[in-house]
């Protein structure tokens, strides 16, 4: 890990709220000149701190109006158990985020699907057919109040 200094911090928060700024945009707005300003970011997603860009999605208008929030305990917490689960849940579409977590669960995942029905088939034809999952407690949204990929850097 890198350290950051409050150029990076700056970059960062502008990237953040604007992944199609340019690289003049950006350079006016941390104080550096365009070159400069370039190889930084370069070097932050070189290093991984910036992963990639990406478009949010209003999920509801592209018709997967339901999130779904799907607790599971595996019956055993082994290395090999929790490597399975993990590959396996990595494939499937409808998983839009998945946790290991500490507590009475181990791992927490938001399912993104568009009705009730497309939500128990893939309970049924994937969640339930997997080897070591003990439990399956699952919540739905009724609405977001807040969603952000902006982290709070200071």
């Amino acid at each position: 890990m890198r350290d950051i200094d409050e150029i990076d911090r700056k970059i960062i928060a502008a990237v953040q709220n604007d992944g199609r700024i340019t690289t003049h945009e950006l350079a006016a707005r941390v104080g550096l000149s365009p070159s400069p300003c370039a190889r930084r970011v370069r070097t932050l997603e070189d290093s991984g701190i910036i992963k990639g860009y990406t478009a949010i999605i209003d999920q509801s208008k592209v018709g997967l109006p339901i999130s779904a929030f799907a607790s599971i305990k595996l019956e055993r917490q082994r290395e090999a158990d929790l490597d399975r689960f993990a590959h396996a849940v990595a494939r499937w579409p409808e998983v839009a985020d998945c946790y290991l977590m500490t507590g009475q669960r181990d791992y927490l995942l938001r399912i993104v699907v568009r009705d009730l029905e497309a939500y128990e088939r893939f309970l049924k034809d994937k969640l339930t057919r997997l080897d070591g999952v003990a439990s399956i407690e699952t919540s739905f949204a009724l609405g977001q109040v807040k969603r952000s990929e902006v982290l709070p850097l200071r």
